[in-house]
């Protein structure tokens, strides 16, 4: 990327989040996005370890039986990014009422007619997130989004207006480090594992970056866990932050 690219991508929108560019490239993966072996396969193999870490987390902060099929029963739940649903659904299937936000609305339309199929009740829209009137929620996630937006600030803040007072929020992001460089860009897009195009190294955000974003917003960020691979494990929770983390944020 030449510095002239980089330093227009660095500039904010004065509060608006959604890059054209960026919601147009994942509006085009929006037929493939169901697909287990399309374009979105990486995130079919990222998203059992998302749940994992969530689902941990879920018990944790409300003192939930760790058994219990529907731990967010009466709870409501909103995943901003949403593509076409691949968390979503399973938030549903955990108990809670789901809204699933993206910039694309191709994506939107495709998550909607997955959700019909499946027989689920999500309400989805596309939009920027501090420009929808849906209310506030208990629940408030945003996994592999804030390195996409165009105001990660005012991304943040939105966020955070979105949740009640005692809620949860669980992001998750790559880290800005040089094995994310080598592994996600020049490894994992160069051998099109992941679409060319879809990441861009200088809007990776450290820990500490997204723990000062959240602390401004009103928000104490917990410890963050490692989202690691190996060839023996493949995608996994992990005490190495250098590739892909994932946190909770608390009010």
């Amino acid at each position: 990327m030449s510095d002239a690219t980089t330093q227009e991508r660095s500039k904010t929108s004065g509060g608006q989040t959604i890059r054209p560019d960026e919601a147009a490239h994942f509006g085009q993966l929006a037929k493939d996005w169901w697909d287990p072996k399309g374009s979105s396969a990486m995130l079919h193999r990222l998203n059992p370890v998302r749940l994992q870490f969530l689902r941990a987390a879920v018990d944790l902060h409300w003192a939930n039986d760790v058994e219990a099929r529907r731990p967010l029963a009466g709870k409501s739940a909103l995943d901003v990014g949403c593509g076409a649903g691949l968390l979503c659904e399973p938030l549903t299937r955990l108990g809670a009422e789901v809204t699933g936000v993206d910039a694309a609305p191709e994506n939107v339309a495709a998550a909607v007619l997955h959700a019909e199929g499946a027989g689920l009740d999500i309400r989805y829209m596309a939009g920027e997130i501090g420009d929808l009137d849906i209310g506030t929620f208990d629940l408030v996630t945003a996994m592999e989004v804030i390195e996409h937006v165009a105001d990660k600030r005012a991304f943040v803040a939105a966020l955070a207006a979105r949740l009640v007072p005692g809620g949860l929020m669980v992001l998750s992001t790559p880290n800005r480090t040089p094995q994310s460089r080598l592994l996600m860009i020049g490894a994992a897009e160069g051998l099109g594992m992941i679409p060319r195009g879809t990441h861009h190294w200088d809007d990776f955000i450290t820990p500490d970056e997204l723990g000062e974003l959240l602390d401004e917003a009103g928000l104490e960020m917990g410890e963050p866990r490692g989202i690691g691979f190996s060839p023996a494990k493949g995608l996994h929770l992990s005490n190495d932050l250098a590739l892909n983390y994932i946190v909770t944020a608390r009010k």
